[in-house]
């Protein structure tokens, strides 16, 4: 019996949506962005809101924010990126309080 290869599972699977722009301040990140950061859920961000705004810190979530992985061109035609642009209100560091990151102060509501 052959086995299959690892990513001959995947195949099929849901793919990262690869939103098109920062969910700050809307710099475009297209799919091949080195810049472009994501947490688990796949809020988008580039690097410099990440460093200067959110501390590293989703401010939807919480989570902690990592390089998003590029996507090869020969794939995105089977599996484009998304065109969906989302924004976050609160695209500051008062959210890292909670985790204690940045200020201690808390939110202005």
């Amino acid at each position: 019996m052959k086995q299959k290869r690892p990513h001959q599972e995947i195949i099929g699977s849901p793919m990262l949506q690869l939103r098109p722009g920062c969910e700050c301040c809307d710099k475009d990140l297209p799919p091949e962005a080195v810049d472009a950061m994501i947490c688990t859920f796949e809020c988008t961000f580039c690097a410099n809101c990440v460093e200067t705004k959110l501390l590293g810190v989703c401010p939807n979530c919480g989570g902690d924010l990592t390089r998003r992985p590029i996507r090869p061109p020969w794939k995105l035609a089977s599996h484009p990126a998304s065109t969906t642009r989302v924004h976050t209100e609160h695209c500051d560091s008062s959210h890292a309080a909670g985790r204690g990151l940045g200020s201690s102060a808390p939110a202005s509501t």
